[in-house]
């Protein structure tokens, strides 16, 4: 059988060899911004709520300690050194151990970044009803219920509702032109 040569293609480079049954794969920009936005502002609301919700329990636990707190001994077992940013420079303690109180022995972590050694006592104060909510004396002492808490999901919520206001401004002018184009 004779070689035999086949006619060349017209076709570019950059067209497909064939033409795959199915779907096709076009994308509706309109349609993929909108979800986007959706995207964007539902994440904006879970934000101003967990935000909302980690201040109110942190001012929360703060008034615990200072109306409901006792003070108690924490002996130190052991402070791990944090490090911060690249690695390469400290950021402060971790420290763990334990306290008594009633007749019960609790095993918890120490709140601040101050290094102790193993088997020091450390004034603390904690919450009889939450054993898990224990603090050193100074840090309670010092600490105060905060409005700053606040300001990041303050922020977060109104950007959101600059958002929706330009959504509800753009769709309301949308509607008016194309009311407009209709009635030419």
């Amino acid at each position: 059988m004779p070689f035999t040569s086949s006619p060349q293609s017209t076709a570019s480079p950059e067209q497909p060899l064939s033409k795959l049954r199915g779907a096709g794969a076009a994308v509706d920009a309109r349609a993929a911004g909108r979800v986007l936005l959706g995207v964007v502002l539902v994440t904006l609301a879970v934000l101003v709520v967990v935000f909302t919700v980690v201040g109110v329990h942190k001012n929360a636990q703060i008034d615990e300690l200072r109306t409901l707190g006792v003070p108690v001994t924490y002996t130190v077992d052991s402070c791990l050194g944090l490090l911060g940013g690249s690695g390469s420079n400290g950021a402060g303690y971790a420290c763990t151990g334990s306290y008594a109180l009633g007749a019960h022995h609790y095993r918890e972590p120490l709140p601040g970044n101050a290094h102790y050694e193993p088997g020091a006592t450390v004034p603390a104060v904690a919450v009889p009803g939450d054993p898990t909510l224990v603090s050193t004396a100074e840090i309670v002492r010092t600490d105060r219920t905060s409005a700053r808490v606040y300001i990041l999901p303050g922020v977060l919520f109104a950007v959101l509702v600059v958002l929706l206001a330009l959504i509800v401004v753009r769709s309301r002018w949308w509607g008016r032109d194309r009311t407009q184009a209709g009635a030419t």
